[in-house]
């Protein structure tokens, strides 16, 4: 494992910000590390990397405990905080110059290079980080994270600022490094997770309270699908009912109805021929199955 999380807790003062929180991250997988404002994600982040120490529990990174051997686990990881601290008074290739030599980079030159290439920094390059807009901020700190080649990128919030384009490029990157790489991933948008992680591990107020592959919870999702139907006079509930494969009927007004199916069956023409045979005229009908997101929000809602 390139990282394995044990029991780690963080306390300050009276309050518990990580609560003995454990899962692991395996090479060739992206995993998407999510919770709402406060959950502790980004103190999690930075315990791992060794910014700040865990009040109990452990942690290791290709082997390393980040307690005991803080210094060989930094040079495991590519970290991208939340905030991407930058000197914005240097250039963005000498700002990775810097980097390249705290690293002691055997050939900076060409890793330079490489990185500019992939994070779409060439027209950048030669300017200073404060004249750039966030995008191209947040693609310099992702530039200096993978700078010296690290066997585990933990990003904070890698795709904050990105516009659309700038987004599907980085979400590329991300991938293909997560395929030979162990990649954590904070985010709070769960199109994102969808299009990009293999596991999801959601935190809230310091606890895990899901840890699973990004399809089983997607599978959760959907356990129900709903139909929103209208038709073009009043329906009893009890004749909406009887529809094969209704299971509960919900009245938005007089005429229109949520339908709750069973999600293994396609009812659409069942509700068709419900309203042929009752001489009723289908207005609108439209397919809403729970997403990702709609887990979330009742994983970490009061």
């Amino acid at each position: 494992m390139s990282v394995i999380v044990d029991q780690l807790t963080k306390v300050y003062g009276s309050q518990i910000a990580v609560n003995q929180i454990s899962f692991q991250a395996e090479p060739g997988k992206i995993v998407g590390f999510l919770g709402p404002n406060g959950a502790g994600k980004s103190t999690t982040m930075k315990m791992i990397t060794g910014f700040i120490p865990p009040s109990s529990g452990t942690a290791k990174v290709c082997g390393f405990d980040i307690t005991t051997q803080s210094m060989d686990v930094r040079k495991c990881i590519g970290y991208l905080p939340e905030n991407n601290p930058l000197y914005l008074d240097m250039y963005v290739k000498e700002f990775l110059s810097f980097i390249a030599g705290l690293q002691h980079l055997e050939n900076p030159t060409m890793r330079i290079k490489e990185m500019i290439e992939q994070t779409g920094l060439e027209r950048e390059q030669f300017k200073k980080i404060s004249q750039l807009s966030k995008g191209y901020r947040q693609r310099v700190g992702l530039a200096q994270a993978m700078l010296h080649d690290p066997k585990v990128l933990i990003l904070d919030e890698p795709t904050t600022g990105l516009d659309p384009n700038q987004l599907v490029e980085i979400r590329k990157l991300i991938k293909q490094l997560g395929k030979e790489k162990t990649v954590i991933l904070s985010t709070h948008i769960m199109q994102e997770v969808e299009a990009v992680c293999d596991q999801v591990v959601i935190i809230n107020k310091g606890v895990i309270v899901a840890n699973d592959e990004t399809k089983n919870l997607q599978v959760t999702a959907i356990k129900q699908v709903s139909y929103i139907v209208e038709f073009d006079q009043n329906v009893p509930q009890n004749n909406l009912l009887k529809i094969p494969g209704v299971v509960a009927a919900q009245a938005l007004t007089d005429k229109s109805w949520v339908l709750q199916t069973n999600v293994q069956l396609d009812v659409r023409k069942n509700i068709f021929d419900f309203a042929v045979q009752n001489n009723l005229v289908l207005l609108s009908i439209q397919k809403e199955e729970e997403k990702l997101e709609d887990i979330f929000r009742k994983l970490t809602s009061n």
